[in-house]
């Protein structure tokens, strides 16, 4: 989102739990587009709050997965927030080489980047 839209918009990478560390095949994937993750880390619903990111000050919530949905869904019932869940694939775990995983990354990464730009239109940065 940062890479196509730039300071256009806030955004926060959240997740239902913190994993911590990124995946390496998606720091492999993104770093093909140019974008930088390895210093990234995922953050969970309850540590973005602690933090100082009141779920009330975002338009939006992009749910990836079913279990981020319902979460998001639970944490916004109180605000005037919507919740859009976008089907993409969970590339972990898929492929039996190295080659095979990337692809899978791949996909994900990709099917991501055409829902963004369906959503929000064109890239206002290059990619």
């Amino acid at each position: 989102m940062k890479k196509l839209y730039g300071t256009a918009c806030y955004i926060q990478s959240v997740g239902v739990k913190n994993d911590l560390e990124i995946d390496g095949f998606a720091i492999a994937v993104c770093a093909e587009m140019g974008v930088e993750l390895s210093r990234h880390r995922s953050r969970s619903f309850d540590e973005m709050q602690n933090w100082g990111d009141d779920l009330s000050s975002f338009d939006l919530v992009l749910a990836l997965s079913p279990a981020s949905q319902r979460r998001a869904l639970d944490l916004t019932q109180f605000y005037h927030l919507d919740v859009e869940y976008w089907p993409i694939l969970d590339p972990t775990g898929l492929g039996e080489s190295r080659d095979a995983r990337l692809a899978s990354y791949r996909q994900a990464r990709d099917q991501i980047t055409r829902r963004l730009i369906e959503r929000f239109g064109p890239p206002q940065t290059d990619l």
